[in-house]
């Protein structure tokens, strides 16, 4: 592959306070996470760098140990650096547990800035679960190693969470702020997943262009208590997550729905392995809890779970094509 060019590479600011390594480095990672370097695409050597950018080669070498370090370049001996594939992380999505809890069980540091939290009219579906208009909405952004990966918009009952500030979920895990302080653990709930193209606000946080295909992953949980406890919906950049879905024969059935089709609330599954792993979801999926009827076997199982991951993945590349 043809080494990728940098005509467009804006020139360091040499009068500032932010080192030359560090300029080159942030110029560099910007056109890899917005896919102007694609995975794969092969760096310009470090003596073209440094006639590139008019910096020494200790310079372009702190830039390229600095990108290599989060994973984002691979370097080998006596060959020029290319872009490593995007890093994929995790999540179980009928769990309660939150994404900060799932990432701190699997050793991954996620970071979160919140954005806005203050009372805010929800919209009317997300007033009808709570039963009030008296709510709080929380907005967060999480990065690992300094990458967007997910933007959080939630709402709280306002009643159920008093004296609650914005500096209380920085770095913090929302769950586990409410169940210290307030008493509030994450009981039952509902969980649903869409493939969705990223509008310009989206786009901006998650550092991607407008288009591209986002996973949305909206849920309604309850407390310990069976009281509407939050409403959150997260939109995920999808060449990063990977969703884990468990299927288990007789706890657990994958209902595919219209996503026009009326929802009905539904106590979470039971969770067992095996695991199937899906980059994306069939617009409105949820796992749905046992009935009387629910007696198909391992391999009938088995063999929804399959189809659904094939129906997923064509849903993602169609959203690729019309981007």
């Amino acid at each position: 592959m043809a080494p990728a060019t940098h005509d467009a590479l804006p020139v360091l600011d040499r009068s500032g306070d932010t080192p030359l390594h560090a300029q080159v480095a942030a110029l560099l990672r910007g056109f890899i996470r917005t896919n102007k370097l694609a995975a794969g695409a092969v760096l310009p050597s470090e003596a073209a760098l440094c006639v590139r950018f008019g910096v020494a080669r200790s310079v372009v070498r702190q830039a390229l140990a600095a990108l290599a370090t989060e994973g984002l370049i691979q370097r080998e001996s006596g060959r020029p650096a290319t872009v490593a594939a995007p890093q994929e992380h995790r999540r179980l999505v009928q769990r309660s547990t939150g994404l900060y809890e799932q990432f701190a069980q699997s050793g991954v540091a996620l970071q979160t800035r919140v954005l806005a939290f203050a009372r805010a009219e929800p919209p009317a579906d997300v007033a009808a679960f709570f039963g009030t208009t008296q709510l709080l909405m929380l907005e967060r952004l999480r990065h690992v190693a300094d990458a967007p990966l997910a933007y959080v918009r939630t709402w709280l009952p306002a009643d159920a969470v008093p004296g609650l500030r914005a500096d209380d979920l920085a770095d913090a895990s929302l769950h586990g702020v409410l169940t210290r302080r307030f008493g509030l653990r994450p009981g039952a709930g509902r969980n649903q997943i869409r493939a969705v193209a990223a509008d310009a606000k989206l786009a901006k946080l998650l550092h991607t262009q407008t288009g591209t295909p986002l996973l949305m992953l909206q849920g309604q949980g309850m407390d310990q208590h069976d009281r509407p406890l939050e409403w959150f919906t997260t939109w995920h950049r999808a060449e990063q997550l990977v969703f884990d879905v468990d299927v288990s024969m007789g706890h657990e059935s994958v209902h595919p729905r219209l996503q026009d089709a009326p929802a009905e609330r539904t106590e979470p599954a039971e969770m067992a392995k095996p695991t199937n792993s899906a980059k994306l979801a069939h617009p409105a999926f949820t796992p749905l809890p046992p009935t009387p009827e629910d007696t198909t076997s391992s391999h009938d199982s088995l063999a929804r779970a399959q189809a659904l991951v094939a129906e997923l993945s064509a849903e993602l590349a169609r959203l690729r094509g019309q981007a």
